[in-house]
């Protein structure tokens, strides 16, 4: 299997920055987020796994979106990269 460097702390960094503007902005959907936040780490599914005592099995399904985590795993992941877990407005909600 292809190895690719660890990034650097600031490498991290930027890539917590490019994610964050994503989310803000509403083009980020949560199998993006999983594999971006994995990514961002220089993770295979297999490391990422065991960080969150997941198997790579969960991230894999969870990064192809057919996967139905909860709560607590979401709270997990999101908290790796510094993010919270919460309701954000979607670019077609409308003005109530």
């Amino acid at each position: 299997m292809a190895r690719w460097k660890k990034p650097t702390k600031e490498e991290i960094l930027e890539n917590r920055r490019t994610l964050a503007e994503r989310a803000r902005s509403g083009d980020l959907t949560l199998p993006g987020a999983v594999a971006e936040i994995r990514k961002g780490f220089g993770m295979t599914q297999a490391e990422f796994a065991k960080t969150l005592s997941l198997t790579r099995r969960q991230v894999a399904e969870m990064e192809a979106g057919v996967a139905n985590p909860t709560l607590e795993t979401l709270v997990k992941i999101g908290r790796l990269f510094g993010f919270g877990v919460g309701f954000v407005p979607s670019k077609s909600s409308h003005d109530f």
